[in-house]
């Protein structure tokens, strides 16, 4: 049995989002197979952006008190699941700046002297972007940067891997049958805790 977390990263706390529906079916799909699954809602969480090095060094002492569940959660999974909408080319802010606050020097990489030591080894990563271009564009024809810049600049410093990814493309014009297909995905991944 696995410990899932599952960062709900559409800025929209609002239910009726294509990527909490996602969320929802991988998580049952995990909890189908005996896996334990937390949900963190970025969208619902109450956080300060960081403005500066001097707040980003603080380690977790740092954190704000908001997070720090959050930020459990993620330090105690085996594997984390990050689910996000493309909006200008990336990430949204908001999932970003929750980021930057969670995965703080001195809590998943080392401080001190030398190059930083990775923390979160023996952790794996799903990344589920939707977006309303179509998916092959976005990974061909833009070349996937800010999915290869999660993966490789955050995920993968700090540790993760292996990491994988899932792409959603043109959702806005997706019949009932495709975003079925989509839930059908999700769930299957959920069981196998990918």
């Amino acid at each position: 049995m696995a410990k899932i977390a599952i960062i709900q990263g559409h800025p929209d706390p609002a239910e009726n989002r294509l990527c909490h529906a996602l969320g929802e079916a991988y998580a049952d799909g995990a909890r189908d197979a005996g896996h334990a699954v937390t949900t963190i809602a970025v969208g619902q969480l109450q956080f300060p952006l960081l403005r500066s090095q001097a707040e980003w060094d603080t380690g977790a002492d740092g954190t704000p008190e908001g997070l720090r569940d959050a930020q459990g959660n993620c330090l105690e999974a085996d594997h984390l699941v990050i689910i996000y909408p493309l909006w200008l080319g990336t990430m949204p802010a908001l999932l970003k700046g929750f980021l930057e606050q969670v995965l703080r020097p001195g809590v998943v990489m080392s401080q001190g002297e030398g190059f930083p030591k990775a923390q979160l080894k023996g952790k794996s990563a799903r990344i589920v972007v939707t977006m309303g271009m179509p998916a092959l564009a976005y990974r061909y024809y833009f070349m996937a940067h800010s999915l290869k810049s999660l993966q490789r600049n955050i995920l993968g410093f700090v540790g993760i891997k292996p990491i994988r990814s899932t792409l959603f493309g043109m959702v806005e014009q997706a019949s009932d049958a495709k975003r079925q297909a989509w839930f059908d995905k999700m769930r299957k991944l959920g069981r196998a805790a990918q």
